[in-house]
């Protein structure tokens, strides 16, 4: 699978980029026009798709982008083209904080996702959005693996990660920072 390209911008429309690299073009569904200058040397982070009829590759300007577009093609009948509509509609914040919050309406807003569909990626995703934001939390190793300890005693990403902001103020052993954070989930 192709991770990333990088090379210059050799020409591009509303929702492509053809790009330039090492004297191979390749033609990326790219929804980010306003980031694209013909003759830019860039870094496009992509998504290989492959069909039956059609291999696509699906270009995305951070890994943080790209994280939740592959999140989102995981609900039950979301397709990377809408993924990708409302990844061009929409920041990737502003999505996470629809799905965390239940936001139906938001999500109906965006191309090609009715009242069902929307339905579906918060019941699909809620909760898994903030993992991202949980394992990146703890800034040293024992934190980290206190937040997975409480991951594999079944707490949810959400309840783990405000506890651990607090206790990433304390300097404590990986066995005191998980009791401490039991007692704190207990209360």
């Amino acid at each position: 699978m192709i991770g990333f390209l990088r090379g210059t911008v050799h020409a591009f429309g509303l929702d492509y980029c053809l790009l330039d690299v090492n004297g191979v073009g390749y033609r990326i569904r790219f929804h980010h026009p306003e980031a694209l200058s013909t003759g830019k040397e860039m870094t496009i982070y992509t998504y290989q798709n492959v069909r039956e009829d059609e291999i696509s590759l699906f270009g995305f300007l951070s890994l943080e982008e790209y994280d939740l577009f592959v999140k989102l093609i995981s609900v039950k009948g979301l397709g990377p083209k809408i993924a990708t509509n409302i990844l061009a509609t929409a920041s990737v914040g502003a999505v996470i904080e629809a799905v965390e919050n239940g936001d139906v309406a938001f999500m109906k807003r965006m191309p090609g996702v009715g009242n069902k569909m929307a339905s579906q990626i918060i019941l699909d995703l809620k909760g898994k959005l903030v993992e991202a934001e949980t394992a990146a939390a703890p800034y040293n190793e024992k934190l980290r693996t206190a937040s997975e300890a409480l991951k594999s005693l079944g707490y949810k990403p959400s309840e783990i990660k405000g506890v651990i902001k607090k206790l990433s103020e304390e300097d404590m052993s990986e066995d005191e920072y998980i009791r401490k954070a039991l007692g704190m989930l207990a209360k």
